[in-house]
């Protein structure tokens, strides 16, 4: 079965216990490995124990079909339910799935995690369509994802974001799911430490914990991006890549970048003056790139704004279609609104 929208936060909390197996897949590789750790954790707190967890490669089930239910037919020497997570599925190990799930019901839970699998994948058709079998699709976080995801991670260390500091993160996480929560575990270390009464998270914190890491390597290719240097792209491209940021993530933070750009240009065309209109931006641009944004707004004009704006939306749509190369469909509007980013004359 399909498990998405309503019904996911309560499956998350507590799966049916009919399920024999869940399948999580989707572009979003934290948020893969996420959820597939708190649906293991509703059977065994513990995913350290080697009596009741299990782990094993596509490669190594494929390898011994027999495994999976060699292994599911196991009964934990210290009691109770057993874990068994597959990493790397894929279509490869299909046929195994479907005799396990044709098979006699198993006292195991089986976990597994997979890449980016399209409509017509085996293994997805088989886990949406299977009665004891769940398929979660795991995709980039949204705004009100990651609002939520802010929320709740500063919430578990009784801390409350600032309006600012909320905006400012929502703008420069998300693009995994893993390292937004490491880096708001990172930030709520910093303010507890720094004053263990404080309950309010400001911008300032956020900007001095969050702005240096996670946002450092979508900045370098944001303003390379709006500088028109399309060498400096292909070198912060990789850097975002190497630390998990999906295409999507990228071409939605360059999106804001000439959203600013566009605000900020208008409100000077209004008649006011180009300091005021980059302080009114919200959150604020960050002191060490205020030259590199005055320069931009300097350079840049509505009408260019207008029409890069409208490519790269054009282009998150194809990223979003099944089967669309991401990454080269993300280089190659990048460079184009590089191409773009040259200085009026």
């Amino acid at each position: 079965m399909k498990i998405s929208g309503a019904r996911l936060k309560s499956f998350l909390r507590q799966p049916d216990p009919e399920i024999a197996a869940v399948l999580l897949f989707g572009p979003e590789q934290g948020l893969v490995r996420e959820r597939a750790e708190i649906i293991a954790k509703t059977v065994v707190e513990d995913l350290g124990d080697p009596f009741r967890v299990v782990e094993f490669s596509s490669a190594a089930l494929k390898a011994d079909p027999p495994l999976l239910g060699d292994e599911a037919a196991q009964v934990s020497m210290t009691g109770g339910r057993r874990v068994i997570r597959i990493i790397d599925a894929a279509d490869g190990v299909s046929q195994i799935f479907n005799a396990f799930l044709d098979g006699p019901a198993k006292m195991s839970l089986v976990v597994a995690e997979a890449g980016n699998l399209t409509p017509r994948s085996s293994l997805r058709k088989l886990f949406e369509s299977a009665k004891n079998a769940a398929a979660i699709g795991c995709y980039e976080d949204g705004e009100r994802d990651i609002q939520e995801v802010v929320r709740e991670t500063l919430g578990a260390h009784n801390l409350t974001p600032s309006a600012d500091a909320m905006a400012f993160l929502v703008g420069n996480l998300g693009g995994n799911r893993l390292v937004t929560r490491n880096e708001l575990e990172k930030l709520a270390l910093y303010v507890s430490g720094a004053d263990d009464n404080k309950s309010l998270v400001s911008l300032e914190d956020a900007i001095a914990c969050v702005g240096d890491s996670a946002a450092m390597s979508l900045d370098l290719v944001v303003y390379a991006v709006a500088g028109g240097d399309p060498v400096g792209l292909d070198r912060a491209l990789e850097k975002a890549y190497d630390e998990g940021t999906s295409p999507i993530g990228i071409l939605r933070a360059v999106q804001r970048h000439l959203h600013n750009l566009h605000f900020a240009i208008g409100k000077i065309e209004q008649g006011q003056p180009p300091d005021k209109a980059l302080a009114s931006i919200r959150p604020p641009i960050i002191y060490k790139h205020k030259l590199k944004f005055q320069a931009q707004m300097r350079n840049w004009r509505q009408d260019r704004l207008a029409k890069a704006l409208s490519l790269l939306t054009e282009a998150e749509m194809d990223c979003k279609s099944t089967g669309f190369p991401a990454a080269a469909g993300c280089h190659r509007a990048l460079l184009r609104v590089a191409q773009s980013a040259r200085p009026s004359r």
